[in-house]
């Protein structure tokens, strides 16, 4: 255990419901896509504009047109997430820890490169995060293991040695792929949807969980 790479959304902050709200708000009244609560999370995975691809098309939208919908959309986000801006209880205090231990730490996000800023800089813990990578960075997103094989080879890491923490099947599954271990929040998603993906440690509600007490010490 070497090396860290955390997703960020649901995994770091809970905020995924203000996500939701946003989509929500965008796909139904700005682009009349009819869908409910349940069917816009079911769509909130990998980069916005894949998520606007499978929601209305490949053609429906210009390259332009999507970045417009993104900004609307993140500017909608951050706004009424802001006040509410904070870690998920316990991980500062592990953060803190795993930094003095010389723990490597990396962010492997399928959010905008914007989206991390908001959150390293408006919470001051950019220093122990010397990489990100943000879906600004890859090709392909989760569950495909580039975001984290990239995180992996920046820190100088190899991928059996980094644990990945995420709340997202697909981003376990890419964990996966990658060849890491994961510890799974279920901030978002509830254990059953993760059947099937074996290289889950463990799963928690938060940082505050007893798993953690041993967990740097190992």
């Amino acid at each position: 255990m070497r090396a860290f790479l955390f997703d960020l959304n649901g995994t770091m902050i809970d905020d995924m419901d203000f996500h939701t709200d946003a989509w929500h708000e965008v796909l139904n009244n700005d682009l009349g896509a009819n869908l409910s609560r349940e069917e816009v999370k079911k769509q909130m995975y990998g980069k916005n504009h894949e998520l606007l691809v499978r929601v209305f098309g490949d053609e429906k939208f210009t390259e332009e047109e999507k970045d417009k919908i993104s900004f609307e959309k993140e500017k909608r986000y951050q706004s009424r997430f802001k006040p509410h801006l904070k870690l998920i209880d316990g991980l500062s205090e592990f953060l803190e820890k795993a930094h003095s231990r010389g723990i490597k730490m990396a962010i492997g996000s399928a959010a905008i490169t914007s989206n991390v800023d908001f959150v390293l800089d408006g919470l001051n813990i950019r220093e122990y995060f010397p990489v990100v990578i943000s879906a600004d960075n890859v090709s392909v997103s989760k569950p495909d293991p580039e975001t984290f094989l990239k995180g992996a080879e920046q820190l100088g890491m190899k991928p059996e040695d980094c644990i990945v923490f995420e709340d997202n099947p697909n981003g376990v599954e890419a964990a996966r792929r990658a060849g890491m271990k994961c510890v799974v929040l279920t901030t978002m998603h509830e254990e059953y949807e993760f059947e099937g993906l074996d290289n889950i440690l463990v799963f928690v509600e938060d940082y505050t969980d007893p798993f953690f007490e041993q967990f740097l010490n190992k």
